[in-house]
């Protein structure tokens, strides 16, 4: 029995055209018409779409198998390399891996809260008593600011440099429809932008060699930093290492904690229920007390279910892979949706209401979560991701009143992350 084939696709370019504008919308027409298996007619590829948590175990577990990932993101070796991370053989995605992970566990995470503590400070004096911000914009240049400064170091966190607008230029490059030889100008500018990065990412990695640091910060361990057998990182490596953390970071972290505070803004009781657990918390956190704010953390969770910036996840099967007893062509895409599946009745009951308790009532529905991927891919930095959003969250609740002043945030359309759309909303020193 053949796969069946989602209604509406348009001459020519298919379904491609709705999945950019609405994926959501997409994908539960999808499931209404065939279930948690069909496929969608995009431009020269065959794409089977796969939901519900035992077909997001399933690709997690084939991928690097029979399922690949380099072949699935055309642009991404545009905008890195092909030799690089998820992109690598899998020996040599190991071998990298290893070089950032350590970065990501142990005291090296306190030394992070540091960080945010500092950055959410300065930005909380430049709000002063009360006035109006847009979120995500006025979240996006901190987010990149602690990053830069986790990452790069306080020195240059400090420089001129806008890293927030050349990363969102970057940004334009992770496009899914056109082909990267046109010579359009959203391309051009990600080009452009990722070649003056990896100047200014070579500069900083060559000034710090020359001007040794304490040892103690990130760049002073990644500008040493070797494989396990003792041979150098390359630099270009090393460069695209840092642009993976703080794009993937800024790219993520932005868009949910932006949708973070939309949640709780909407929902006042859960609000209350947040700002309590602040009492308890010390001048200075440290990574442990962070995690104690376990109510703010359900409803961070809460808000990666119902709005994942990652939309869809895909995966380019290697070899013909058999799903519910279907054989997926090799070459074809198979495409997972966390924004379809955390909102699945089967797999998260009531699942378009805003229930932070959920995960308390039955704790192994966070671990069905995939807005940062699962498997061994699962996104490296997630904890780094959940300490930032708590940590900034829990200062601005402390310092301020909100006010919701749109009052049904969506999220933009287009390719790349949904971020929710420019919402403003009112602050008042409490």
């Amino acid at each position: 029995m053949s796969i069946p084939t989602l209604s509406g696709g348009r001459p020519v370019i298919g379904h491609a055209a709705e999945l950019t504008r609405d994926p959501l919308g997409l994908f539960r027409r999808g499931h209404r018409e065939h279930g948690s298996m069909f496929r969608l007619r995009l431009p020269l590829k065959d794409t089977v779409v796969l939901l519900g948590t035992e077909h997001n175990k399933l690709t997690f577990d084939e991928t690097d198998r029979k399922l690949s990932i380099r072949t699935a993101y055309p642009f991404f070796l545009r905008m890195f390399s092909p030799d690089f991370y998820f992109f690598a053989p899998y020996d040599e995605y190991k071998r990298q891996r290893q070089v950032v992970l350590p970065r990501f566990q142990g005291r090296q995470l306190d030394t992070y809260v540091g960080v945010m503590e500092d950055e959410v400070s300065a930005f909380m004096d430049g709000l002063g008593d009360s006035g109006e911000v847009s979120v995500p914009d006025a979240f996006g240049p901190l987010i990149m600011r602690v990053a830069a400064h986790s990452f790069l170091g306080e020195r240059f966190a400090e420089t001129t440099t806008d890293w927030f607008g050349e990363f969102r230029r970057f940004s334009e490059g992770a496009d899914f429809v056109t082909p990267g030889w046109l010579p359009v100008p959203h391309l051009l500018r990600s080009r452009a932008a990722g070649k003056r990065i990896r100047a200014r990412l070579q500069q900083i990695i060559d000034r710090r060699r020359a001007q040794d640091g304490d040892g103690e910060d990130f760049l002073d361990y990644f500008v040493k930093a070797e494989y396990d057998d003792g041979t150098p990182v390359p630099d270009d490596i090393l460069i695209h290492l840092i642009i993976m953390l703080v794009w993937a970071g800024h790219e993520t972290t932005t868009g949910q904690i932006s949708w973070g505070l939309i949640d709780l803004l909407r929902h006042p009781d859960e609000l209350e229920r947040a700002r309590e657990e602040l009492d308890e918390v010390p001048e200075a956190m440290n990574a442990k007390e962070v995690r104690r704010l376990a109510h703010l953390d359900r409803c961070l969770h809460e808000s990666e279910r119902l709005h994942p910036v990652a939309p869809m996840m895909v995966r380019s099967t290697v070899e013909p892979m058999e799903v519910d007893g279907h054989e997926i062509p090799t070459g074809s895409m198979v495409m997972l949706s966390p924004a379809m599946t955390h909102r699945l009745e089967e797999e998260f009951p009531d699942p378009d209401s805003y229930r932070p308790d959920r995960y308390v009532e039955e704790p192994e529905q966070m671990r069905k979560l995939i807005g940062f991927g699962g498997g061994l891919h699962r996104c490296l930095g997630m904890r780094f991701a959940y300490l930032e959003m708590t940590v900034v969250l829990a200062r601005l609740l402390q310092r301020y009143d909100f006010k919701l002043l749109n009052a049904d945030p969506q999220p933009i359309t287009g390719q790349g992350a949904k971020w929710p759309e420019s919402t403003k909303v009112a602050y008042q020193r409490r």
